[in-house]
């Protein structure tokens, strides 16, 4: 990967560590870890180099707990496809508005109830707020409330998600429509 493939931000120190990116690094970390370990290098910069990346792995840990603490528990429990509702509910209101990762994994789960969803719609991060627009679970009332949401296309996912009101969701494919009729006319 490039530099100039990353996003780029104006100022330097001015995007948020979340969950997201911290537990991204970590992962890529332990893939680092793992081609070192399948390499042929010299067993003394094979324990050099074992040794720094274990060390920025166990940071990135460090890291994660102290934005959530015990998270890789608290992940474990949200990747159970057992996990009661009231769980995850509980999880949810536990954790902080930057543990982006462990608020989508509960945003996607099958069993997460309607009133958690209603507040994750309210959540910053827009992969979030997608997942409820999208999810079975979703009341009519939090389908309504994202579909009036002009700074992010979540009406498209309302459309098309079967608890919306019938009514609007007859307007948002309307809506869809027309954007499909204007485009083709072009």
């Amino acid at each position: 990967m490039r530099r100039s493939d990353l996003v780029q931000t104006p100022s330097k120190g001015s995007t948020p560590r979340t969950t997201q990116i911290v537990f991204g690094e970590r992962q890529h970390l332990l893939r680092v870890l793992d081609s070192l370990e399948t390499t042929a290098v010299p067993q003394v910069r094979l324990n050099q180099e074992r040794r720094v990346i274990e060390e920025l792995i166990h940071e990135r840990t460090r890291e994660l707990n102290h934005i959530n603490s015990s998270w890789d528990e608290k992940v474990g429990l949200v990747l159970n496809a057992d996990s009661k509702s009231e769980m995850l509910d509980k999880l949810e209101r536990e954790a902080p508005e930057s543990d982006y990762y462990l608020l989508r994994l509960i945003s996607e789960h099958p069993k997460v109830s309607s009133k958690t969803l209603a507040r994750l719609a309210k959540h910053p991060y827009a992969a979030i707020r997608e997942n409820v627009a999208r999810h079975p679970n979703a009341d009519p009332t939090t389908l309504a409330w994202l579909a009036k949401d002009r700074s992010q296309p979540l009406w498209y996912l309302v459309a098309f998600n079967p608890n919306t009101p019938s009514v609007l969701r007859r307007k948002l494919q309307d809506r869809l429509r027309k954007l499909g009729q204007s485009t083709s006319s072009k």
